[in-house]
């Protein structure tokens, strides 16, 4: 397999202004658009989590859209990590509550 065929998993925490912006709904509909299957979800301590499983292209092509963020967003940090494909078992992109 090439990288751009490659199956990557990744999880994403964001910080800042991140919760009450429409983030998660702009997570969905961009996650979505690129073809990747996984979750958004909002989180006790005010950070938001995602976790995506695409081609490392399109994980790389969210994880910029995950730091510019929706307008009105602020996202001040991201945090990645890699992850085992297994933890990814949707068909699509969903909120998580």
């Amino acid at each position: 397999m090439t990288g751009q065929t490659e199956l990557v998993c990744r999880r994403w925490i964001l910080e800042g202004r991140v919760q009450g912006v429409g983030l998660r709904w702009y997570v969905v509909n961009r996650a979505q658009a690129l073809g990747i299957r996984g979750w958004v979800r909002n989180r006790y301590d005010g950070a938001v989590e995602v976790v995506g499983l695409a081609t490392a292209e399109s994980v790389a092509l969210l994880d910029a859209l995950l730091v510019a963020g929706p307008p009105g967003a602020r996202v001040s940090l991201v945090t990645r990590e890699d992850l085992p494909h297994e933890l990814v078992d949707a068909k699509s992109f969903i909120i998580r509550h």
